[in-house]
């Protein structure tokens, strides 16, 4: 299975010419070349053995071609999940910064983005994200890395699903509750 690996790797350069097919932008192209190669290192190696079996490395360029144009083209796929939505999203916050004194202030950035009024209180929030950290500590580990999980990592629920292979009703049972017990507590502090 190394060996097919392997001649996967050396088709590296080819991929990166299909992906050009689909986009001009080299930070998208390099992106998703990288996230093909790691998608061929996770699948199943018995599909992938069957490929390069039945129709060598052609059948290997195919499969990859497919796999490619699906994750620079899809709003389905995990390249956009994982990379375009994320990077597409930091662009559009940090288009709106100015300059003022020696910082950065932004209207929209990690910390305001859920409240956009101008006189927000950042030593407000910041001690809020302290209480949800404090209250994250005191949960059972189990609690607490679902939801940093779901939350940190953003995880759909049924992605977590799929890494955790916990069901997804348990999940959402899970997260439910320490969001209940996180908001209860942040509601008291106030």
């Amino acid at each position: 299975m190394t060996d097919i690996y392997v001649e996967i790797s050396k088709l590296t350069e080819k991929f990166r010419t299909m992906a050009y097919g689909i986009t001009t932008d080299e930070n998208r192209v390099n992106e998703a070349v990288q996230e093909l190669m790691l998608y061929f290192l996770q699948a199943n190696p018995e599909v992938i053995k069957k490929i390069y079996t039945n129709d060598g490395i052609k059948g290997i360029l195919k499969y990859g071609a497919v796999a490619l144009r699906r994750s620079l083209t899809s709003k389905r796929s995990n390249f956009y999940y994982k990379i375009d939505k994320y990077y597409n999203h930091i662009d559009s916050s940090s288009s709106n910064i100015t300059y003022e004194s020696d910082f950065v202030i932004s209207h929209k950035n990690l910390y305001n983005i859920a409240n956009e009024n101008e006189d927000f209180d950042h030593t407000k929030t910041l001690h809020q994200l302290e209480l949800i950290d404090v209250e994250l500590d005191k949960l059972k580990w189990y609690d607490r890395e679902l939801f940093k999980l779901y939350y940190y990592d953003k995880n759909t629920y049924n992605s977590l699903a799929e890494k955790t292979k916990i069901s997804r009703n348990s999940l959402f049972t899970t997260i439910d509750k320490v969001r209940t017990i996180i908001k209860k507590k942040l509601n008291e502090d106030v």
